[in-house]
């Protein structure tokens, strides 16, 4: 592999990571629906502010979220909503893999 393809696929990589735990892609479905503040976020995640805001850092250092500052409040946004189709992707290889474990039960 030459350097710019792998250089392609570490950057790939990092984004796969940053997506790769429970409460980041719960915060991306949240804000799926739109802008959401990072109280609010923490209220739905139900986790202290500290950690949310770790999991939104993640999420802005690999280019999926980006934050603007409104007074004392900083909201968050989703960068890319295409995001929204890797969870499709996913949740295809799901059912796939279901499918295919319940034919080999028969």
């Amino acid at each position: 592999m030459d350097s710019k393809t792998q250089a392609l696929f570490e950057a790939r990589a990092r984004i796969i990571k940053a997506l790769a735990h429970p409460t980041r892609l719960y915060i991306v479905d949240l804000l799926s629906g739109g802008e959401r503040c990072v109280q609010v976020i923490a209220g739905k995640v139900d986790a202290d502010l500290s950690t949310v805001s770790k999991h939104l850092s993640v999420l802005k250092n690999a280019g999926i979220v980006k934050d603007e500052k409104k007074g004392q409040r900083v909201y968050y946004k989703l960068r890319v909503p295409c995001v929204l189709n890797f969870f499709s992707c996913v949740e295809s290889v799901m059912a796939s893999s279901l499918k295919e474990q319940a034919e080999l039960l028969k």
